[in-house]
């Protein structure tokens, strides 16, 4: 259960992302969340009962293009 108040997002919840992280490893691509969903860098997810979200948003789109 989580401890926060207010509680995190469930690892159901269509907003699971916004769950505080509580085990960060940038030099490895992932973060673990309060809710037991695994974050990648590449926005994938792991969660917690062995389901796969595959990765969802673009992180290559070029930024300011004049």
């Amino acid at each position: 259960m989580c401890p926060h108040d207010p509680p995190c997002p469930g690892a159901d919840a269509p907003d699971r992302e916004a769950a505080r992280v509580i085990a960060a490893h940038p030099e490895q691509g992932w973060s673990l969340l309060c809710n037991g969903v695994v974050l990648f860098e590449d926005t994938g997810e792991l969660l917690p009962d062995g389901g796969v979200i595959a990765p969802h948003r673009p992180t290559d789109v070029a930024v300011g293009a004049a």
